[in-house]
């Protein structure tokens, strides 16, 4: 913490900090209007090595009221309601200091239009509160929770402070109440090299589907937060190359066990040929939308094949 750059400084709690629309291929083969909202709430109390989220954060909890508000504000400015909706709010939805218990009834009513919801939590919060919101929702819930990794070294290391056993534990749970999962895992974390990036990205993709996640966010691992910084000049992180997320994503889809979805966000940051980006990053899109792996991009000018 000591390390941190500071946190954003002007967050209105009755405001999301971000929100956007997208597409998502959905469990029925069918392509999905998907709205994405990020909620402005009270700091993760978990401190994980390589995460960021916690700029966008508050110091205190939302007043009762203000998380509705919130998504009433992003909501008008999508213009149409998609038929999807996630809520993400830099941390776990059921950690009642970010999500006041109280808000649970008209945050539901104000999304009562989507067929399916979307949060995250951590894996030690999933419990009674997935099945109040569960039961509130008109749609189906679905619960994303950050794997991350599965290497026996690195995953203690990231502070994640759970074990895969309280993972698969957490995943039972979901799966016995009728609640859809998938999982976040990162795309070479700290202290692996770009083979080892890859390696252990699909083999933590596997861990999840064995678990019983329906879908993978594979999730390039980004300097930013101070600590990353740290461990950059000691030679102990460098961010992903582009072609290690595209190798992962092609031999996570070759699993043939679930949906896998390439995260494209900032996605320039992870490459140095301004050549080859845009249509390789057109080529992940279009492969996020059909499951299908498409033909590499060749580049003369990079050597990307």
């Amino acid at each position: 913490m000591a390390q941190r750059p500071p946190r954003a400084a002007t967050l209105d709690p009755f405001k999301p900090h971000g929100f956007f629309l997208e597409e998502e291929l959905a469990a029925s083969g069918r392509v999905l209007s998907s709205g994405t909202i990020l909620l402005t709430n009270k700091e993760c109390p978990w401190r994980c090595l390589m995460c960021d989220l916690w700029k966008n954060t508050l110091t205190e909890t939302v007043p009762t009221g203000a998380i509705p508000r919130q998504i009433d504000f992003a909501l008008a400015q999508f213009g149409s309601q998609p038929q999807q909706i996630k809520l993400y709010n830099s941390g776990s939805f059921f950690d009642p200091a970010a999500i006041p218990l109280a808000d649970y009834a008209e945050i539901t009513q104000t999304i009562s239009f989507a067929k399916h919801v979307v949060i995250e939590s951590h894996p030690r919060l999933i419990g009674e509160k997935a099945l109040r919101l569960r039961d509130l929702l008109s749609g189906s819930l679905e619960v994303a929770m950050g794997l991350e990794t599965i290497h026996p070294q690195v995953l203690p290391w990231l502070n994640k402070k759970f074990t895969l056993e309280h993972f698969s534990c957490a995943a039972e749970f979901l799966h016995k109440e009728g609640i859809a999962m998938r999982a976040f895992v990162l795309v070479k974390p700290p202290f692996l090299n770009e083979a080892e990036g890859v390696e252990w990205a699909v083999k933590s993709a596997a861990f999840a589907f064995e678990c019983g996640a329906t879908v993978v966010s594979l999730i390039p691992t980004r300097a930013g937060n101070g600590a990353m910084e740290q461990l950059q000049a000691a030679g102990d992180f460098t961010p992903p190359k582009l072609a290690t997320l595209e190798q992962t994503f092609t031999q996570s889809l070759n699993l043939k066990v679930g949906r896998v979805f390439a995260d494209t966000w900032d996605l320039d940051i992870f490459s140095n040929c301004p050549a080859c980006f845009e249509k390789r990053r057109q080529r992940l899109l279009a492969m996020n939308l059909t499951q299908i792996i498409l033909p590499n991009i060749p580049c003369p000018a990079c050597g990307n094949s």
